[in-house]
């Protein structure tokens, strides 16, 4: 690792990225690794990744929810008539399943995620299964299809984002027809007027714009439900439907941040290394493990927040003069434990691999 206080004269790589990939990274952008000091993520730092393009809703007053399908009163729903059922409220973290995609070799490109695709919010709203089961559910559903108004091609086909979840999902997780996020309605790159959220889940579940709800009864086979947000080891694989978040920690980079290697400068002195963890499906974190230079240390965890919301922890580092490699790990209540390396997916899905941080300390007596 080179000094960064005495750097060799910069060049460009090119080839590492697409200028695709450039586009959808300005469209697109994640959380500020500074910003895991908060509980609730600051809405404009939320992690954002919209597929399509964001639709225009001029007045909410006019919005409404469709549903249909298997249901004996199918029919639509306001804003308002929603807003109307009983209150609730849940501190979620989402993650976008292709967070970690760029540190996998060789990489799919795509949306080019580092570490950053990852957000805490409380959602407030409605909870859906009371509805539903409200509006009278006919025999045989197997699937509940969430279909958002955001539309767009990919793969070469076009089609309205949607994704869907079995009834007793919807049931397990306490999924939410979410209107507000920390207190304030959704921006409108956020899901205004009415979005879900499938806590404990990666974010590819909790469609945004939500314009329509059906109940079917054969499996969903809609584009963002089968031909992508699937764990595959090569094209011809028919994988693994992406589903519950994985086991992971990240923290914030000591020090102060070199511009364009973003490699962190620090003092000679003790460094209280602070951070967050989490894990899928409401699963508790257990265990936060702190490597300096390939020695791992159990950092000290702070009390849950909620329970599908990421955990503080923080580790006390005495750091020394020179070069230095910082990692991170968490295990879960079930025993799962973030892997050093990355695991090859295909498409760069579930990348959990610990984060790497590099720290150059300073010799204060050589810089005065």
């Amino acid at each position: 690792m080179a000094d960064p206080l005495n750097p060799t004269p910069r060049t460009h790589q090119h080839g590492d990225f697409a200028r695709e990939e450039t586009r959808l990274a300005h469209r697109n952008h994640g959380v500020l690794l500074e910003l895991l000091r908060h509980d609730l993520t600051p809405v404009g730092a939320h992690y954002l990744l919209t597929h399509f393009d964001v639709p225009w809703v001029p007045d909410a007053a006019d919005w409404r929810l469709d549903i249909g399908g298997l249901v004996e009163r199918p029919g639509s729903v306001s804003l308002a008539e929603l807003q109307s059922r009983p209150y609730a409220e849940e501190i979620v973290t989402l993650e976008c399943a292709g967070n970690g995609r760029a540190l996998i070799e060789p990489r799919w490109q795509s949306q080019p995620w580092h570490d950053e695709a990852v957000g805490t919010a409380a959602w407030g709203g409605t909870l859906l299964a009371p509805l539903l089961e409200e509006r009278g559910l006919g025999d045989g559903v197997v699937d509940v299809v969430f279909e958002g108004s955001d539309r767009g091609i990919d793969g070469g086909v076009e089609h309205a984002f949607a994704r869907s979840l079995t009834l007793d999902q919807i049931r397990e997780s306490g999924v939410l027809l979410a209107w507000s996020m920390n207190g304030h309605p959704l921006l409108p790159q956020h899901g205004f007027p009415l979005r879900v959220i499938v806590p404990g889940w990666f974010g590819m579940a909790s469609v945004k714009w939500l314009s329509r709800i059906t109940l079917i009864d054969t499996p969903f086979d809609g584009y963002q439900q089968r031909k992508t947000y699937v764990y595959r080891q090569d094209a011809a694989d028919e994988g693994v439907p992406v589903r519950g978040l994985k086991v992971r920690a990240l923290m914030v980079p000591p020090g102060i941040p070199d511009w364009y290697s973003r490699t962190r400068v620090a003092l000679p002195e003790a460094q209280r290394l602070f951070g967050r963890a989490w894990s899928g499906h409401g699963v508790p974190i257990e265990r936060v493990e702190v490597s300096a230079d390939g020695e791992w240390h159990d950092a000290t965890l702070a009390a849950p927040v909620g329970r599908f919301a990421w955990r503080a922890w923080h580790w006390d580092w005495q750091a020394t003069p020179g070069p230095h490699e910082l990692m991170c790990r968490a295990t879960d209540a079930n025993g799962r434990t973030q892997p050093i390396e990355p695991v090859w997916d295909t498409a760069g899905f579930g990348n959990n691999a610990c984060q790497r941080v590099s720290v150059w300390v300073r010799d204060t007596a050589a810089d005065t």
